[in-house]
């Protein structure tokens, strides 16, 4: 064995096993207890980050140990491989997506290799690969037989100019990321999934305790997202009418609230820019015809609205209030959703913070009725109690008045209902899943369109529908369209008749959603799922970021439940626990184009701008990038998640060549506790390196002193062996961090389990050996400390492991048992007690652990220590507090 660490040696070494014995091909095993540990499937972006070696190395860590510890432990992984991304590189490079991505997911392999990680390649899935998303394409078809797909119209992003959809993120100030043209709203045909007839399931799960292995922030945000919202419907009169002389929508305007209490406060009402009333009022009036196209420019999420400025224009029109006959202005409001309720909402301005601006900004009355006792309303400045449910009670508000929040609700409900213009009503937040793209790289929705039956579903037998792998975008619009190949030959299924291919693609939220399944039985040509989905799935372990705790969690939910419903799994939920791992931080540089887009830079490009202080005010290039020279000024955004997207990540592969795997596992570790975020520290690297090299030499200096006898003695030898009282310290102190570091992995707070082997190698370290049993205490605890070690730092402990021997007792350290705690080891023959004399602590005295009280008065008063300050004086009693201390009182 080599005297000094190096570690690219010692990592080949340990791949060269590893890859002899297939150490990582894992099949089903009845006899066994399984567990399923997944990180969440990279996109194929081209660079792996540490932040990715964290959540693998997380990941990693967990399977070993288990495996370790008798469990047949799954660790697959496999690439999210569809996606604008690789559009935009297309149009950049000038290549396909699908050669960039192939070229992609090659190099990050290439990155992910020296990790080691403990991962089935035999189970690699490719969601860009036809015989993936050949079952995208089945189960939709199976969706739309049972009527959980179907198809409406759409509000989308549209480029004039690149006459294509932009997604959300492609949309800058209300422009189109390439070409700056204003982006306009359009309606076009799309599928959408009734994700919302399991709405009341997905939101029992999370609130129901039937998550118990999941974040509380994270089923929060789920529960927020789906949004059951208990309130009433009602209606607005009025006698608009439409083209056909009949009032528009049968004279009713309905909205629904959840602050029906408030609702003799209402001064106004808003609709969204395409409700048929403001469509109708726009067409005599050409200032709101004009707002309404400005509208069209502007978001589409709520996300979006919630953020860009409230605007609002009469549209001239009224309805009439439901209780007191009163006309009620309508506006048309750029932060009303049609897609969302009835596209209408009431204003009340006293005690909604949004309706309170935008009275103040319009001069729309604002009539207060509710008063929390002891509060001022001031009609000039919002504050929070004008809100408040718990503690308001209605005032001005007629035969309504005096009720609290439930109360009211229920009377105004109730009298809506004898008028029938309302009702009692559960909403919900979430709105059906639309999957359809108007982009290439993604997988075909598999429906023809024929002339004469309209959209038919391509026969099963004709499965998958191939995309080609030739397109290049231009940024003209979806390639699809163009392309003879894909549309050739297509006839309608019914009729035989000349037809078209869909030209939509699925949302790549579909991809993600199920591909933890298909990791079951990757191979498997003639199934979606097999028996082997019984036998591994629910996932017993989820590790990925926290930005994915809504929709990705959420469609994977409800995914799994269609499948379930349709008889292809057996399980309710598909994640049993989830880990939420922090993310890695690293500065932030950027640089805005001349068309509105950002440029991103890589640290290694950049120097800090201080000021006198030494503050980071800005940055600067030291080499050219692109069009910017050396030197130019570039924007300094401060310390944010690593990211391919920001140029800010460090490449595992040039830490790895300097250091080896091994050190950026433990960095990535030790730093912070896996939720928390991590603060890239290159000074800190190094100090893991050093621990390794440590490691190592203390490893190097055992196998000098020739104790490799005694290891085949294993543990039954060293609880039997008769230790000298430094051994005995020793095994305590390692047996003691044992049970720590044991119940750190139990909780997954791997960044103590480092500093327990820390610990264990300070106290391996400083033993002197001077006993004849003292060799076997040393090889013990250091075997201990290799195993602890293994599961973040695979390669240095298997060669640890390996060179003096372990493995000839023990094993091969991948199955090798997980270390026991020896309870025998943790008794101690003596315990410290203090010694205090007349109330003072005057020094300390050894006593047999299971002295009784008058040996232990024996002992004190026997002591150097006493002696030396009673002078010759007699006790004149003893106190003795077990386990702590001893107090003489002289006379």
């Amino acid at each position: 064995m080599q005297d000094k660490y190096f570690p690219h040696d010692v990592e080949r070494a340990a791949h060269a096993h590893w890859s002899a014995c297939d150490a990582y091909r894992v099949t089903e095993d009845a006899s066994r207890k399984k567990f399923y540990a997944c990180s969440m499937l990279p996109y194929p972006s081209g660079k792996l980050h540490m932040g990715h070696v964290r959540n693998y190395t997380i990941n990693d860590m967990l399977t070993r140990q288990l495996r370790m510890s008798g469990y047949n432990v799954l660790m697959p992984m496999g690439w999210d491989a569809f996606g604008l991304p690789a559009e935009n590189a297309a149009l950049k490079n000038g290549m396909s997506p699908a050669q960039w991505t192939r070229d992609n997911i090659a190099y990050m392999k290439q990155q992910m290799q020296p990790l080691g990680l403990a991962i089935d390649w035999s189970r690699e899935v490719t969601t860009c690969d036809p015989a993936y998303y050949k079952w995208n394409q089945w189960l939709f078809l199976r969706m739309l037989e049972k009527g959980i797909a179907y198809r409406k119209t759409q509000v989308v992003n549209w480029d004039p100019v690149d006459q294509t959809v932009l997604a959300n993120e492609q949309v800058i100030d209300g422009k189109g990321w390439r070409t700056g043209a204003p982006v306009e709203k359009r309606e076009i045909p799309g599928y959408y999934l009734r994700i919302t007839d399991y709405a009341e399931e997905l939101l029992d799960f999370v609130t129901g305790d039937k998550l118990p292995g999941w974040p509380e922030r994270v089923k929060l945000m789920q529960e927020n997202w789906i949004g059951k919202s208990e309130g009433v419907r009602f209606a607005f009169t009025h006698d608009v009418a439409g083209d056909d002389g009949a009032p528009i929508g049968g004279g009713r305007m309905y909205v629904f609230t959840t602050r029906a209490d408030t609702i003799m406060g209402v001064t106004f009402c808003a609709v969204a820019p395409e409700h048929p009333l403001a469509a109708h009022a726009a067409r005599t009036c050409p200032a709101l015809a004009a707002f309404i196209e400005e509208c069209r420019t502007g978001g589409t999420t709520e996300a979006e609205l919630a953020t860009q400025e409230k605007k609002g224009l009469r549209t001239g029109l009224s309805v009439t209030h439901p209780l007191t006959g009163e006309p009620v202005e309508v506006w048309v409001g750029n932060y009303v959703l049609m897609g969302y309720g009835d596209g209408a909402v009431m204003g009340v301005p006293a005690h909604d913070e949004r309706d309170f601006a935008f009275a103040l900004k319009y001069g729309i009355e604002i009539r207060q009725v509710v008063l929390v006792d002891g509060a001022h309303f001031d009609y000039h400045r919002w504050q929070d109690w004008y809100a408040d449910k718990q503690r308001g009670v209605t005032i001005n508000s007629d035969s309504f008045s005096g009720l609290n929040h439930k109360d009211a609700v229920h009377a105004v409900a109730h009298a809506l209902e004898q008028k029938g213009l309302g009702e009692k009503k559960t909403t919900w937040r979430l709105r059906d899943w639309g999957v359809s793209r108007q982009r290439y790289w993604g997988t075909p929705i598999p429906i023809i369109h024929c002339s004469v039956h309209g959209a038919v579903p391509v026969p099963e037998k004709d499965l998958p529908v191939v995309l080609p792998q030739d397109c290049i975008p231009d940024g003209s619009g979806n390639p699809l369209q163009r392309h003879e190949g894909f549309h050739a030959g297509v006839t309608c299924p019914v009729c035989g008749q000349g037809a078209r291919r869909e030209t939509d693609t699925m949302d790549t939220f579909v991809d993600s959603a199920w591909y933890f399944m298909r990791y079951c039985d990757p191979k498997n040509d003639q199934a979606m799922v097999t028996d082997s989905a019984n036998y591994w799935m629910p996932m017993d372990q989820y590790i990925g970021g926290i930005e994915h705790a809504i929709l990705h969690l959420l469609y994977a939910r409800f995914w799994t439940k269609v499948m379930r419903d349709l008889g292809l799994v057996q399980v309710d939920e598909p994640f049993t626990r989830l880990l939420t791992q922090g993310m890695v931080l690293n500065h932030i540089y950027s640089h805005r184009s001349d068309n509105g887009g950002r440029d991103y830079f890589w640290p290694q490009d950049v120097e800090h701008v201080h000021d006198a202080a030494g503050k980071i005010i800005g940055a600067r290039l030291v080499r050219a990038v692109g069009d910017l020279p050396a030197g130019a000024a570039i924007a300094y955004e401060g310390v944010g998640t690593m990211s391919k997207s920001k140029n800010n990540g460090v490449d595992p592969k040039d830490l790895i060549g300097k250091y080896g795997a091994d050190t950026a596992r433990l960095y990535t570790i030790f730093t912070a506790p896996p939720e928390a975020t991590l603060e890239w520290n290159d000074a800190a690297v190094e100090g893991s390196y050093r621990f390794l090299r440590r490691v190592w030499s203390f490893g190097a200096r055992l196998s000098a002193t020739d104790v490799q006898a005694a290891v085949p003695a294993g543990a039954s030898g060293a609880r039997d062996a008769a230790f000298g009282k430094g051994a005995k310290a020793l095994r305590r102190e390692i047996h003691q961090l044992l049970r720590q570091v044991d119940y750190d992995y139990q909780r997954m707070q791997y960044n103590t389990v480092v500093s327990g082997a820390m610990k264990m190698l300070n106290a391996l370290e400083d033993f002197q050996a001077s006993d004849p049993a003292d060799p076997l205490a040393l090889t013990e605890g250091f075997g201990i400390l290799l195993r602890c070690l293994y599961p973040v730092t695979p390669h240095i402990t298997h060669g640890l492991w390996s060179g003096l021997g372990y493995a000839a007792a023990l094993g091969d350290l991948l199955d090798a048992p997980w270390p026991q705690v020896d309870a025998q080891a943790l008794v101690q023959d003596e315990i410290e007690l203090m010694l205090q004399v007349n109330g003072k602590l005057r020094g300390a005295i050894l006593v047999p652990a299971q002295a009784d009280r008058t040996a232990i008065e024996r002992i004190a008063l026997a002591s150097p220590v006493f002696a030396a300050q009673a002078a010759g004086a007699a006790p004149k009693r003893v106190i003795v507090v077990p386990g702590r201390l001893v107090n003489v009182v002289l006379k």
